[in-house]
């Protein structure tokens, strides 16, 4: 149902680029690898908007990596495992924890100025973390102030080139490796760029919810066209919801950092009760899947939308010093987070699954490697540990150039298989290229409310069985010609809304971010294992190593 191809188009009658990097996508993972990358290869990097779009830029809380003397590697590795509830793969977790201050150091070298106490890196502590270990920038701006840093780095550099406004279509592979991408340009015409190695640093998929802390590029892109093209994914049904987004007529879902639960906010009902000890021990700074949904609970006991988040009891300095820019977010709407309590409600954030990879970030298909969100390489398990996201980039962004160096140029000539595959929709019938019975836009918001309703925070398996009946019948939407940007992300979003969806109906326990209320016990006996999903297969369970 879910072609290779998308797009129709002739291999040898488009004009072609070679290069010997692609990277598909900015944030953290794609100017990071692009920069180590450059070092010895000629880097092409492809975004859809601009160097400085991407879910990193918005990323709050910081970077977690070991710096204090009384922390250590091994107690970072712990946490990381019981926030992943059993499905971490613990070579990587090792990889990232011993790996992750190294890159945090060379982030430091190429520009990223951290925020710092009396002449040391500041650190502070987010949920389910045992230590003061994330690092931040400009109090909670950590994620754009990385991102500025690259930036400049990747912009001054000679050999990377940088395509803004570029959409990546499809992959193209030949005799079982990936070859490069076709690229649809700012004027609507292709191009084939060949590449020795391609690097998928394409961020998440928040868009699919109607409510995320993601901005509008987290289209699910990556997962996507990796699928499409043969590669394994895994654990899909992974999404985790942030617990605290603001929630306020007239506002965004505006993120409110896990930093500010991490310096002493806690969390009130609409009565004004303190709630999350009925919830959990660790209060506040529990795992966030476990916030999340006692959250959620607390609004259906109380009949309400919204719960409060309360540091008001913090010095009106300390706040606005540590949280400028949730500060400043809130008085444009009028609250005031030092003497206000601020309502919010959660929000679709992170995806644990995705491209799975080995530990050098390389996919199924050779040649293809994965970084950043886009990846499943097994550090996050079933729930991501706060402020992982950024360090497992910059580990495995740094792997991923170490397999690339070894690789070797691809055969000639291309084989004549990727011609025909990619006329395959040239067999389209007429009748099927008529124009869509209902506008994208509309598409999207109904899959994006369904995905609220039947596949969110809590799940079953009657709404869940309802949903893949809906995206069963929405696949007909590949039938039809596609060749506008949004089409292409719709079936982006929609082939990823799959993939969650009949993840979440197969795996019949809970656990972690993934929660369902027929079987709301975590079963390690039957269910301590992957779930893995390639084209035209069914799903394949793989047990924990």
């Amino acid at each position: 149902m879910i072609p290779q191809y998308i797009y129709d188009f002739d291999l040898s009658a488009l004009p072609m680029v070679e290069t010997d990097v692609l990277v598909i996508g900015s944030g953290i993972a794609g100017l990071f690898t692009a920069i180590k990358a450059s070092e010895q290869h000629r880097v092409l990097m492809i975004t859809k908007k601009s160097l400085l779009e991407s879910n990193t830029r918005y990323a709050q809380g910081g970077i977690a990596a070991v710096i204090a003397e009384d922390d250590s590697p091994a107690y970072h590795l712990q946490d990381t495992l019981v926030a992943g509830a059993g499905l971490c793969r613990s070579e990587a977790v090792e990889v990232l924890v011993n790996e992750g201050p190294d890159g945090v150091r060379e982030l430091i070298r190429l520009g990223t100025l951290f925020d710092l106490e009396n002449g040391e890196l500041a650190l502070t502590q987010e949920g389910a973390h045992s230590h003061r270990r994330i690092l931040h920038a400009n109090g909670d701006a950590t994620g754009y102030e990385i991102v500025r840093a690259l930036a400049v780095e990747v912009h001054e550099h000679p050999g990377i080139d940088v395509w803004d406004e570029h959409f990546v279509v499809d992959l193209i592979t030949d005799r079982g490796e990936c070859i490069g991408a076709l690229i649809l340009k700012e004027d609507g015409s292709k191009v084939f760029v060949k590449a020795k190695a391609t690097v998928l640093c394409s961020g998440g998929a928040g868009q699919l919810y109607r409510y995320t802390t993601n901005p509008d590029v987290a289209t699910a892109d990556g997962v996507a066209m990796a699928y499409r093209a043969g590669a394994i994914v895994r654990d899909m049904e992974f999404i985790q919801f942030h617990p605290t987004s603001l929630c306020y007529p007239g506002a965004p879902r505006f993120l409110v950092s896990e930093a500010v639960r991490g310096e002493g906010a806690c969390l009130r009902n609409v009565k004004g009760e303190r709630f999350m000890e009925k919830y959990h021990a660790q209060l506040e700074l529990a795992p966030r899947d476990i916030v999340a949904r006692a959250i959620v609970s607390e609004m259906e006991l109380t009949n309400s939308t919204f719960v409060y988040l309360d540091i008001t009891h913090e010095q009106p300095e300390m706040v606005k010093h540590r949280f400028p820019t949730i500060y400043e977010t809130c008085m444009r709407y009028g609250l005031d987070m030092t003497t206000d309590w601020i309502p919010v409600a959660p929000a679709a954030h992170y995806m644990m699954g995705g491209v799975k990879t080995d530990l050098s970030g390389e996919s199924s298909i050779p040649r293809l490697f994965a970084c950043g969100e886009v990846s499943s390489t097994g550090v996050h398990g079933a729930n991501r540990l706060a402020s992982n996201s950024l360090s497992e980039a910059i580990v495995f962004g740094r792997r991923i150039v170490d397999r690339i160096h070894a690789l070797p140029a691809i055969e000639e000539p291309l084989g004549r298989d990727v011609k025909s595959q990619s006329m395959e929709n040239q067999n389209i019938s007429r009748a099927k290229e008529q124009q869509h019975s209902k506008p994208v836009s509309e598409r999207r918001l109904r899959l994006q409310k369904m995905m609220v309703r039947q596949v969110g925070l809590r799940r079953n398996g009657k709404n869940l069985q309802q949903a893949m009946d809906k995206l069963q019948q929405e696949l007909s939407f590949f039938d039809q010609r596609l060749t506008q940007r949004e089409e292409l992300e719709y079936a982006n979003l929609l082939t990823c809304a799959w993939l969650v969806t009949s993840g979440a109906l197969h795996r019949e326990e809970s656990r972690g971010a993934h929660y369902r209320e027929d079987f709301p016990a975590r079963d390690d006996i039957i269910w301590q294992k992957h779930s893995l999903q390639q084209r035209e297969q069914a799903i394949v369970e793989e047990w924990m190593s």
